[in-house]
């Protein structure tokens, strides 16, 4: 594909994508999205999202890791590198005996990666962080009338929409061989927006008293974000090669307001407001690679976010007061695993040149649910990864192949609290991603 032609699809499709990014909330149709910040994003891109997520110390020249910024030190000299990516995923949601299933589609990412000078390179990005979606109704007995006897019932609606959204520059820098050290640096900015709609029913009919209430949590937040990140490679022998990574999130407060609305039909409303609710936690991850004779990959990493000391806002009905607390959330620990193979990355038959992953993954949860642990997830992986330019007339300085692909993967999750009565979720997931590596910076010689 001819640079020119590259970047007029480029054009086409970002404006696009981070339009449709913006405006929708990328839900779930998941009830569990009503807490805290929301549901957390499987940030993580095409090729490495089919390995089960794994991502601290992966590093290539024609791949795009933005999960570890010190990878960017590795970009090839002579290549734009630009990667999108969406996904359709099916939920089945059971909770006693009862099943429900829901559709949605979500933005997952766009990046864009080049070589500023040797030994330094810079990504751009723009992804979810959260994502907020979800409408349930539940009614529960309150008592019954004293006089007829009739049970009396309050019915109650939920709904939410919105989540927060992430954009990013980065930089990754060779200070020396082998090692290099990165940092990534964004905008995380978004809506939270909850609802509870309260009445009262008795035999079965509700009534629209003064009684009814609504009631609305709403947040509007900016902040920034920071990641930190080190990577060091070995090359063991002239097979095998050993990468070891890791990075830090910083975690800071939210400056930012956070709103308490109720409501009574036929009556006024009562505004509540509580400063700097929210908070990013402090992220600690790290992972090591191995990789053989450029076909076969194998990875692994652990993280630890420590959400445990993060505050959210909670309503205190003892005292009338909206207020930001510490207790919803819980530190969070994610173990992903995966590999990947290459029956002949140089070799000229097709069928040897497309690439084979697989992964896993299981991770605690970051939320306390009604006093309980929240769900749990633990999910399985399997992608492709197709080319489809002729990677010969597109390869870098060192002759290395490096076509465009198309990325596509299936990522099938099991979400459920220990606790009885909590809704347990199936997720089936097909996601698809294109890398478009372009050899835009060679210096052309005429004759």
């Amino acid at each position: 594909m001819k640079p020119r032609h590259t970047l007029t699809l480029l054009l086409l499709i970002a404006p696009w994508m981070l339009g449709t990014a913006t405006a929708q909330s990328n839900g779930s149709n998941s009830s569990y999205s009503r807490f805290g910040l929301g549901l957390l994003s499987d940030q993580s891109n095409s090729y490495n999202r089919s390995m089960g997520g794994v991502s601290q110390a992966l590093r290539s020249g024609n791949r795009i890791n933005f999960l570890n910024p010190a990878s960017y030190a590795a970009v090839d000299s002579l290549t734009f590198l630009f990667d999108v990516g969406m996904s359709v995923q099916r939920t089945r949601m059971v909770q006693d005996g009862t099943h429900v299933a829901a559709n949605n589609t979500s933005f997952d990412f766009v990046t864009a990666s080049f070589r500023m000078r040797k030994r330094l390179g810079m990504t751009l990005g723009f992804m979810p962080y959260t994502h907020i979606g979800y409408t349930f109704a539940q009614e529960l007995p309150i008592g019954t009338d004293y006089n007829t006897g009739e049970l009396i019932t309050s019915p109650a609606s939920f709904s939410g929409d919105g989540g927060l959204h992430e954009a990013f520059i980065g930089a990754g820098w060779e200070p020396l061989k082998g090692l290099s050290i990165g940092a990534n640096v964004g905008l995380l900015w978004g809506n939270i927006n909850h609802s509870v709609a309260t009445a009262f029913s008795q035999n079965g009919a509700t009534t629209t008293t003064d009684g009814s209430i609504s009631t609305y949590y709403t947040a509007s937040l900016l902040t920034w974000k920071g990641d930190v990140g080190i990577q060091y490679q070995a090359l063991l022998n002239n097979t095998n090669r050993l990468t070891i990574g890791a990075t830090v999130g910083i975690g800071h407060p939210i400056h930012r307001d956070a709103s308490y609305i109720s409501a009574t039909n036929g009556g006024t409303a009562d505004t509540l407001t509580v400063a700097k609710a929210f908070e990013l936690p402090m992220t600690y991850s790290g992972g090591i690679a191995w990789e053989y004779a450029e076909r076969l990959l194998i990875a692994a990493d652990a993280t630890f976010e420590r959400w445990g000391a993060c505050t959210t806002p909670e309503f205190d009905p003892s005292s009338n007061t909206y207020v930001a607390r510490t207790g919803t959330y819980q530190n969070r620990l994610r173990f992903n695993v995966g590999a990947e193979y290459v029956p002949g990355r140089y070799e000229r038959p097709f069928k040897q040149r497309i690439n084979y992953r697989v992964g896993a993954f299981y991770s605690t949860p970051y939320l306390n649910v009604n006093g309980q642990d929240g769900p749990k997830e633990f999910g399985l992986t399997a992608g492709v990864g197709i080319p489809i330019t002729n990677g010969w007339a597109n390869m870098n300085y060192r002759n290395i192949y490096c076509p465009t692909y198309v990325n596509v993967g299936v990522q099938w999750t099991h979400r459920s609290a220990s606790a009885t009565g909590f809704i347990r979720e199936n997720i089936m997931m097909v996601n698809v991603g294109l890398t478009f590596n372009e050899r835009w910076f060679m210096k052309r010689k005429f004759k």
